[in-house]
């Protein structure tokens, strides 16, 4: 008898999945998108700019076998479940598949759910409804203006200048990183002094001069201070006030990313592959379970039943006074559907008692997300909060200071956040002090701090450019392109990256700018709630947009080649160096008539031991991107290869290659076993 076909996004899920809905039903994958923009049409589009924008879809490169497979598996079913992520670049996906395997509405219904555990994926079940046109509406123009944006722009960049590629997200955080670079450059540090008075247990700031806050430019300003003061301090204000610290919200998308990179050294890339890997489930015992809710997600709503089983946890583990309340905001206008905050799929799953089943990376995100959703249900933290004046010859000196009295959310939080006590001695209004010392300190101020990738990443959500789920690509095609190169973990515009800015705000500044981004992901949202048309959208946007890249490309200069000094063997022209998809090349300056191009020397062969596969020698390599790795020299009779470098020793249980990670573990690169 026929069964019941569920298609899922990542073949991770099909196995949990199957298990938890049992032998009526088959679960397959569809290994993400099985279908995009055709490059063909004018300028290589894929849409029918004449025609309302309709776009021409064609199979992604080596998914025609999976594509055919899917259509037997849905050929032979009684009903097919379309179970991709639950979100608008998921709501395509499964469009795509209902249209490619020319699925009726009697034929298919959509099934969502943020977290990947038996009574969540039953109950989703239960409540299947039909594709949603408005949302794969939004996506499918997001990925039109991407193309189009992306194509035209990068084709100017390419013949214009030394860039890559250019971008409707991208290029305007390229343009964040470069504004940034011309504050440093332009910032005149100025010279500024303070003065602190040091008592036997307190130290305290000058604050006031005459009434004023105190401002010394230079020295003398300072020392005509430090002479007019008397030996005595009296105490003119004590003030203590009960203050409340309130825990954090529980992690969206783009919070995850900051602290993951600020607290975990994590890059924003690396935390979005290991969420991925702890929401498609990770094997525990006998089960594989999805341990945290959807990761790409703007919301901070915690479901109810998690709220009871979190109170519920905190009630028995902390006491009932560390029971907190619900945290909610304000709606932002541009958060993306209505999906949870990320959380662990279950608070009785502690990181603890899951550390043998993860690796030290998923552990460590793991309890970053599992301590933050539960703090943000724990009571706020109490502090006093006290503040000394002190009066000496019209001017005013301050000390201030804290005593935390209830820990609250901090009990389990203070690995991410240090709440230290500074206790203040107790005065009375008119003590006299005298103080051991009175010391001056000369500072300049800074300029305006580089990005990091964490502050890059919250500008852009601030701002409303883009999606949080696009963040870490939009970074990583930044490095890639090498527009911006990262030093001290401070993001860098190159040379080529600020040529790159300039000359497209040369020519399209109305378009590479934060408004008009933002606008645009407005109008994108307002597309997914069925408030605007798509094509519509569309249309306004090339009216104006194509004649700007016909003028650029008809006046903007082009960037001449830098010559070698060498000529073509072939026809005697002079070389240059031209920029390539994996790098710069020397070639001829007379291409496309002549395509001789140099090649480029070999670097020499480091053999680094024996390969335990066929006695032949691992050799270190390097990818086409330029990433190393050891290999083996008979290469592709034998495949054996691995990414951390060979100690020249082989596993005493399986007899694959050691391996020295970052880490400096020593371990087998096929096996469990560690030295």
């Amino acid at each position: 008898m026929s069964k019941n076909l569920v298609i899922v996004e990542s073949p991770t899920k099909t196995k949990a999945i199957e298990k938890y809905l049992g032998s009526d039903y088959k679960v397959v994958s569809s290994k993400g998108h099985i279908r995009d923009l055709a490059t063909s049409g004018k300028f290589g589009l894929g849409v029918d700019l004449e025609n309302h924008f309709e776009p021409n879809y064609t199979p992604i490169k080596g998914k025609k076998k999976d594509i055919t497979a899917l259509k037997k598996d849905a050929k032979s079913s009684k009903k097919v479940y379309l179970a991709t992520d639950p979100d608008r670049e998921g709501e395509a996906i499964s469009w795509h598949l209902k249209d490619t395997l020319e699925l009726t509405d009697d034929d298919y219904e959509r099934v969502v759910f943020n977290e990947i555990t038996k009574d969540v994926v039953k109950e989703a079940f239960n409540h299947p409804r039909k594709i949603d046109d408005d949302l794969v509406h939004s996506q499918e123009t997001r990925r039109i203006l991407d193309r189009i944006i992306g194509f035209r722009l990068s084709k100017l960049m390419q013949s214009k200048t030394g860039g890559k590629s250019a971008g409707r997200v991208q290029s305007v955080a390229l343009k964040l990183i470069v504004d940034k670079e011309r504050e440093i450059e332009a910032f005149n540090e100025e010279e500024y002094w303070t003065i602190t008075a040091k008592f036997p247990s307190l130290e305290a700031n000058l604050d006031t001069i005459d009434g004023k806050k105190a401002d010394l430019k230079t020295e003398d300003d300072a020392d005509n201070v430090i002479n007019n003061l008397n030996e005595e301090f009296i105490v003119s204000n004590y003030e203590t006030k009960p203050k409340k610290k309130a825990s954090k919200y529980p992690f969206i998308t783009s919070t995850m990313q900051q602290e993951a990179i600020s607290k975990l050294g994590f890059s924003s890339k690396k935390t979005m592959q290991v969420a991925q890997k702890l929401y498609e489930g990770i094997d525990i015992g006998n089960e594989t379970i999805g341990l945290i809710t959807y990761m790409r997600t703007d919301s901070i709503r915690l479901s109810d039943e998690f709220i009871k089983s979190s109170y519920a946890y905190i009630k028995e583990n902390y006491g009932e006074e560390y029971i907190g309340h619900v945290k909610t905001s304000k709606k932002k206008e541009n958060v993306q559907d209505a999906h949870e905050a990320i959380r662990p799929s279950s608070i009785n799953r502690t990181p603890e008692s899951l550390k043998d089943y993860l690796t030290k990376d998923e552990y460590k995100l793991y309890e970053m997300i599992y301590i933050r959703a539960l703090a943000s249900l724990m009571k706020e933290a109490k502090v006093n909060q006290s503040t000394i004046t002190l009066d000496n010859n019209n001017t005013t000196f301050k000390a201030t200071g804290q005593v935390l009295i209830f820990d609250g959310y901090l009990k389990i939080y203070q690995k991410f956040e240090s709440s230290e006590d500074k206790i203040l001695p107790k005065y009375k209004v008119g003590d006299v002090l005298v103080a051991k010392e009175v010391v001056k300190d000369q500072h300049f101020t800074k300029p305006p701090a580089r990005y990091t990738e964490a502050k890059l990443i919250k500008t852009m959500e601030e701002l409303g450019i883009g999606r949080p789920s696009t963040y870490a690509s939009t970074i990583s095609t930044l490095t890639q392109r090498a527009y911006v190169k990262i030093e001290d973990k401070k993001l860098h515009p190159t040379d080529v990256g600020i040529e790159t800015t300039d000359k497209l705000q040369e020519y399209f500044s109305d378009l590479i700018n934060v408004k008009y981004t933002a606008k645009m992901e407005e109008d994108l949202d307002k597309i997914a709630e069925g408030k605007k048309i798509w094509y519509k959208l569309l249309e306004s946007f090339y009216k104006d947009f194509e004649p700007e890249v016909e003028n650029a490309f008809d006046k903007m200069e082009k960037k001449e080649d830098e010559q070698t000094g060498e000529v073509c063997p072939n026809c005697g022209k002079p070389m240059v160096i031209k920029n390539g998809r994996y790098g710069k090349f020397e070639a001829c300056s007379g291409y496309p008539e002549c395509k001789y191009i140099k090649p480029k020397e070999k670097a020499p062969v480091v053999e680094v031991c024996d390969c335990p596969k066929c006695g032949g020698k691992i050799v270190e390599r390097k990818t086409k991107r330029g990433k190393v790795f050891y290999g083996c020299g008979n290469f592709p009779k034998c495949k054996v290869a691995v990414w951390d470098k060979p100690t020249g020793d082989v596993c005493p249980e399986c007899h694959s290659l050691l391996i020295e990670d970052k880490d400096k573990i020593i371990k087998c690169s096929a096996c469990d076993y560690k030295k």
